[in-house]
């Protein structure tokens, strides 16, 4: 208890004194902000990114490809095909017509708003019920295409982020105009970066025939997935490859968050050695500053451990408000920022905002702390090994 009450002493001590070091202690506050700031930032794109693809995913939903295809780019059906996966067992049904949508999926050019330069942008081909396999699609301005017709929806992401989508424009991609008639939101999930329209009309235009790439179908319930699974690969007349939504598009995001981690993890262990430097100079100059006051507390009886502790809890707490701040301006300038990116798996856009979470920012913290702990170490020890007497022949 002793030691306790002495620790608690020279530390309340210590921060009392923080006035006389402004300047050192604000370098290593805004060192360890800036930390903060470039982790939080850079990790809130993975974290974004990430949440607009797992946003899309149901487990009540299945995806169906080709066997071996690694994106709906390298898949392909036949229609007669799609027969084949509408009456296996384990659909959703309406009546006697099961729920699903076959579809199409193209890239064509559409430039940004921001730079003005080409962006491959998802051009989607769907059926009727492409509104009843996916979740939270809702028509929020103009209308749904009509069948047959050259006629287009737009996500909302790619309606902000790119140009010439507005409702009621005409865009040309390839030798075909096309009319856009509504806009569309999927609850923030990636369909918000896809143009939609009819796909017999997007086979036509592109020249696919009877072709699809991917089959989208409503589960009786998540167990039914392997029901569908099981019958459709003993099913000689297909070889597919049958996944949830959940997890179709978690392994979709999964290259590009990887790419992130890879840049920013590094960029912040780069950043927090010389956040350390700065910490450890604040502390240097503490204690250089502060050397009678800590040779006067010692000749009283206070302990090496307790000016120890009290070195090291300083620091600390200089780091974690410096975590703080740096959270803070991270949550103020970067959540919620819309950019648009290419998604490794498709080669295509996704739009996205960046997601500066309450679990990103307490790895901030525990990222301050550690600077915090480590800058302080080492002043601390030579503040307890400050020889006693030299310090009081110069009062």
């Amino acid at each position: 208890m002793r030691a306790l009450r002495q620790i608690f002493a020279v530390t309340l001590l210590n921060l009392k004194n923080l006035p006389q070091r402004l300047g050192s202690s604000v370098v290593a506050v805004v060192g360890v902000a800036a930390v903060v700031l470039v982790f939080a930032a850079v990790l809130s794109m993975a974290r974004g990114f990430e949440r607009t693809m797992v946003t899309a995913g149901a487990e009540d939903t299945a995806i169906i490809m080709r066997s071996g295809a690694t994106s709906e780019m390298s898949s392909g059906f036949g229609g007669d095909q799609v027969l084949v996966i509408a009456s296996a067992p384990g659909l959703l049904k309406d009546g006697d017509t099961p729920v699903l949508s076959a579809e199409l999926f193209v890239i064509v050019d559409v430039k940004k708003k921001s730079t003005n330069t080409d962006a491959n942008v998802p051009f989607r081909g769907v059926q009727a019920s492409a509104f009843d396999v996916r979740r939270d699609v809702r028509i929020t301005q103009g209308r749904m295409f009509e069948t047959g017709k050259n006629e287009i929806l737009v996500g909302r992401a790619a309606q902000s982020e790119f140009q010439g989508l507005d409702v009621g424009s005409t865009i040309r991609f390839g030798k075909t105009d096309w009319t856009i008639v509504g806009a569309f939101e999927a609850g923030g999930s990636v369909s918000e970066s896809e143009l939609w329209t009819d796909v017999r009309v997007l086979q036509s235009a592109y020249r696919r025939g009877n072709s699809f790439q991917t089959v989208r179908v409503k589960l009786e319930s998540p167990e039914s997935l392997d029901i569908l699974e099981s019958s459709l690969k003993d099913d000689p007349r297909i070889d597919p490859d049958v996944m949830s939504e959940r997890e179709f598009y978690s392994s979709q995001s999964e290259q590009v968050t990887q790419f992130i981690k890879l840049v920013g993890y590094p960029l912040t262990i780069l950043m927090s050695v010389g956040a350390i430097f700065g910490a450890l100079n604040s502390m240097y100059s503490s204690i250089s500053v502060r050397g009678k006051e800590i040779a006067t507390l010692r000749a009283l009886g206070f302990g090496p451990i307790p000016v120890l502790v009290s070195t090291i809890v300083e620091s600390t707490l200089l780091a974690l408000a410096g975590g703080i701040v740096g959270g803070a301006l991270a949550f103020v300038v970067f959540n919620g920022f819309q950019v648009s990116t290419l998604n490794f798996a498709s080669f295509s856009q996704v739009v996205f905002n960046f997601a500066v979470t309450p679990d990103l920012l307490l790895e901030g913290l525990r990222v301050a702390v550690i600077i915090g702990v480590v800058g302080g170490l080492f002043p601390a020890i030579r503040a307890a090994r400050l020889p006693v007497a030299q310090a009081l022949r110069e009062l």
